[in-house]
């Protein structure tokens, strides 16, 4: 089948913050300036109607990426494509950003506590003008508040008299209010209990086929974005280290750090499989190492991996994964790939 244009592409995308000390405090130091490299290169396609989610330790660049993608940040090398449009062009054209909205990942601080739910939600509308009259948005926030579990009574109440994962569907209600296409979704069920964060993503789900919507889904929780998810990217400091089909990921991951993730799954089977954490610490993204990121605590490290910086390419055996290591491209971490495939391979599957 021939590929359209994909609804959204990252290029080689990258974001660094200035973290220096003051002017005066610098020059007494005698040290120069101090960049953090947040997001160093990062390039992704999403096709319409799918589901792309990131992973990744606290810190990785996961949320900078979302906020890269709907324009709260600049990028500072690379670009990004919103249904081919670069987002520069787009940030002047109401309708493209219309298209484009975001779910944050705190319910309690993301809604105003001193609005009405029914303001929230049709805060959108007005703003785009896509309803005229205030009898006929009305109707409109209750066809949403209904459209995700809520009754369109509860447009009069506010945010304070909701629990966690009603109010989590109240900001889902409010992103669609300007009937996007694409939604970047920052960890939208970190905040809430697992059997609600079920509901969420149940609910999200439902209204990806319904809707034929797309989601770029920022997750930690890989038993939540193997559950979502058409592909998923894992990041490491900044980077993709692999990117693959959601099963192909957890069945046969490929970079260290990927199965390194997989080993933090617990054990619901209790087959008393024996863990293997990785050791150290990850490095500052303000001074990150050389070569590939992940060498000093990767077991199949060697020279060229401390020296040179593994591009991301299709994997040996799987090539509808793409990963960034260079153990995998000499083929070096074949018996190692055997073993932490017998280890896992049953909560891989419970999941």
């Amino acid at each position: 089948m021939v590929e359209t244009t994909p609804m959204f592409e990252a290029d080689d995308l990258a974001r660094y913050f200035d973290v220096s000390r003051p002017w005066l405090q610098r020059v007494l130091a005698g040290e120069g300036r101090r960049t953090l490299k947040a997001v160093d290169g990062v390039s992704f396609r999403i096709p319409k109607g799918t589901t792309l989610s990131l992973v990744g330790e606290s810190g990785c660049g996961k949320s900078t990426v979302a906020r890269l993608v709907v324009g709260l940040y600049r990028p500072t090398r690379g670009r990004v494509l919103f249904d081919g449009i670069d987002l520069e062009q787009a940030r002047a054209m109401a309708d493209q950003r219309r298209r484009m909205q975001m779910i944050f990942q705190d319910p309690y601080a993301s809604l105003n506590p001193r609005w009405r739910v029914r303001d929230i939600i049709a805060e959108p509308i007005r703003a785009f003008g896509l309803i005229e009259g205030g009898a006929a948005q009305q109707r409109r926030v209750g066809e949403l508040l209904s459209q995700v579990g809520l009754s369109p009574l509860d447009g009069e109440k506010f945010p304070h008299e909701f629990s966690g994962g009603q109010r989590q569907r109240i900001s889902i209600a409010r992103a669609l209010s300007s009937n996007p296409e694409f939604l970047v979704c920052d960890e939208p069920t970190s905040a809430l209990d697992v059997s609600v964060q079920a509901q969420i993503l149940n609910l999200m789900k439902d209204l990806q086929r319904r809707l034929g919507l797309t989601y770029l889904f920022i997750s930690h929780n890989l038993a939540v974005v193997r559950q979502i998810s058409d592909r998923i990217g894992v990041m490491y400091l900044g980077r993709l280290v692999e990117l693959a089909p959601a099963e192909t990921l957890f069945e046969a991951p490929r970079h260290p750090y990927t199965r390194a993730l997989m080993e933090a799954i617990p054990d619901l089977d209790m087959t008393g499989r024996q863990r293997i954490p990785v050791g150290g610490e990850v490095p500052s993204p303000i001074s990150p190492p050389s070569g590939c990121p992940f060498h000093p605590r990767c077991p199949l490290a060697n020279d060229r991996c401390k020296a040179e910086r593994p591009a991301l390419i299709p994997a040996r055996g799987t090539p509808e994964t793409v990963v960034a290591c260079h153990a995998v491209e000499e083929g070096r971490d074949g018996a190692a790939f055997v073993t932490m495939n017998q280890r896992m391979g049953t909560t891989a599957t419970a999941l």
